[in-house]
């Protein structure tokens, strides 16, 4: 199976770029519904490709799911966004447009933060072993 091999922070930067520059209140050419997030968004390796040719377990956000929901026919939408373990599956039930992309930017900002957070203390872990 061919992994994914972009870098996970840098994947959840351009998600929130994206967001953040409104790349949700675009239609999707494919669909006659609103964007969903993650799914129609470049951080998606089907992004612009409706037959979804690559299997969502190849994607570097699978890393970020729980193993129970990693054969999910969506496993991104079981991403727990929060510390009560909302996901977009569950958000999408009952916030607005608006609330999700506040809650998932929320997410990614603090996600990038911790992300960053422990990639740093890898680093200076290994340069003081060296």
């Amino acid at each position: 199976m061919k992994r994914d091999k972009r870098n996970l922070v840098d994947v959840l930067k351009a998600e929130l770029e994206f967001l953040e520059k409104g790349g949700y209140r675009h239609t999707s050419p494919f669909s006659a519904w609103p964007p969903l997030i993650f799914e129609d968004s470049p951080s998606c390796l089907n992004f612009y490709t409706p037959d979804r040719p690559s299997p969502c377990t190849e994607c570097v956000l699978i890393d970020l799911v729980p193993l129970e929901q990693q054969n999910a026919k969506i496993p991104c939408r079981h991403i727990p966004l929060n510390e009560a373990g909302e996901t977009l599956d569950n958000v999408y039930r009952w916030a607005t447009a608006e609330e999700t992309e506040t809650i998932v930017g929320n997410w990614l900002k603090a996600t990038i933060r911790k992300l960053e957070g422990a990639d740093a203390e890898e680093g200076s872990a290994s340069t003081a072993a060296a």
